[in-house]
């Protein structure tokens, strides 16, 4: 069996993990493979936090309600939609591009691109641009064939979402290749957690909490059932 489909086939949510150290070198591993997931653009729209001292692994377990995964795990990882990092990223991108030998037109390209992304981000007072482009993109697909771009805020947020999603999973599946488990985790107080990360509410929004650790032999692996592949999927 391939390694890769090993790791996805036998991924478990985790309920109680034993006490282990993850080594630093494991730990770059594993978040080295969570930010190679794909993104739009490659904005990479997501940050995340590991938090692996005691005390703020206690305090960020408590606010995660005492959940026994949160309270066993060696470490937490909070993954974070983060809308306002995408004018670092891509002058980082690009400033990267100048220097890897890029074409002077692929630089211009993407440079073009990165002036116009600024008006897909840029929401104005209470919102108010957001919600604008957003209206004029509904209007406009009366007439025409338009994707229903994440203009305003929350569509921004939801679009985050997505992205900091598919690194979680890389995250994930990279902990358990290297012999780990993990826990995601939807259950927290998002606005307290945030403020013990420093995180503010305008850019930032917690998407989950995982919890990462050896799997202890105290866990009792239930049965696991999914629906059949004719129900989930339909060839067209």
């Amino acid at each position: 069996m391939n390694h890769v489909l090993d790791a996805i086939l036998q991924r478990r949510a985790v309920k109680v993990f034993d006490p282990v150290e993850i080594s630093p070198d494991t730990r770059e591993q594993i978040l080295h493979a969570a930010r190679l997931a794909p993104s739009s653009f490659n904005i990479q729209p997501y940050r995340f936090y590991w938090i692996e001292t005691p005390e703020m692994k206690n305090e960020a377990a408590r606010l995660c309600f005492g959940q026994s995964p949160a309270a066993t795990a060696s470490a937490l990882v909070v993954a974070v939609a983060d809308i306002g990092s995408w004018k670092a990223t891509t002058e980082s991108e690009l400033a990267w591009m100048r220097i890897a030998g890029f074409p002077a037109k692929k630089v211009a390209e993407y440079e073009r691109r990165a002036k116009f992304g600024k008006w897909f981000f840029m929401q104005g007072w209470f919102g108010v641009f957001g919600l604008s482009k957003w209206t004029i993109l509904r209007v406009l697909h009366f007439w025409k064939t338009v994707g229903t771009l994440p203009v305003a805020r929350r569509g921004m947020f939801k679009w985050a979402t997505k992205s900091a999603s598919l690194a979680c999973q890389n995250l994930m599946l990279a902990a358990e290749a290297l012999g780990l488990n993990t826990c995601p985790m939807e259950g927290f107080d998002g606005l307290r957690l945030g403020k013990l990360l420093g995180l503010n509410g305008k850019d930032h929004e917690i998407v989950m909490v995982i919890a990462i650790g050896k799997k202890s032999a105290r866990q009792v692996d239930q049965p696991r059932w999914r629906r059949p592949l004719e129900a989930t999927v339909r060839i067209v």
